[in-house]
């Protein structure tokens, strides 16, 4: 049974759980010859952003309960080549436990950059997972079906999120790639993060 498989929570957590829904799926789909494969994220291969996904989806658990951001590591490097669908699996479950609870919207999540509601939380790193699925499904030739609600959150916010200028250094984002206003959702979303669709 996936972990996912029960009701998630309404608003952003939803849209968190929809996405840690569709990057497991991708991180499922990737083949052995595909792990030192390029993708959009300037200097990640394969290998490398699924060994980080893993890593983000436990630091969401740990935030999630009051922990701290740097407890965990930027990669998993735990986890042998191949075994990132059984690490996901098991970080999904512990993320899911702590994000259910429905105070975890209002709870003061800690950041490295500032403190923000748990509701906020959800929706920055909706965005991170689904431009990351992207850039993995982008380098492994793979076609996601995106879900319109659960991108609503992070297209809404988005501007906000990563203004237009400036643009690298701390702001780990390239220029704005323009896309039609018309341009699919996922699309407009990935353009102003600054891949091309």
């Amino acid at each position: 049974m996936s972990a996912l498989s029960s009701e998630p929570p309404a608003g952003p957590v939803a849209g968190l759980f929809k996405a840690v829904e569709i990057a497991g799926s991708t991180i499922a789909a990737v083949r052995p010859e595909q792990y030192d494969g390029s993708t959009p994220c300037p200097d990640y291969s394969v290998r490398d952003l699924c060994n980080h996904m893993v890593s983000v989806l436990r630091r969401l658990a740990v935030i999630g309960a009051g922990g701290d951001f740097f407890s965990v590591p930027h990669f998993a490097e735990d986890v042998p080549d191949g075994q990132w669908p059984s690490a996901w699996d098991t970080a999904a479950q512990d993320l899911i436990r702590v994000w259910s609870d429905p105070e975890v919207n209002d709870r003061e999540i800690k950041l490295p950059w500032g403190p923000v509601p748990g509701s906020a939380a959800a929706v920055i790193y909706t965005n991170e997972l689904v431009i990351h699925t992207w850039d993995i499904a982008k380098g492994t030739g793979q076609s996601p079906e995106w879900d319109a609600a659960m991108l609503a959150a992070p297209l809404a916010t988005m501007h906000e999120a990563a203004p237009r200028e400036p643009r690298g250094g701390h702001v780990p984002f390239g220029p704005v790639v323009e896309v039609p206003e018309d341009a699919p959702p996922i699309d407009r979303l990935v353009g102003w993060f600054g891949r091309t669709p």
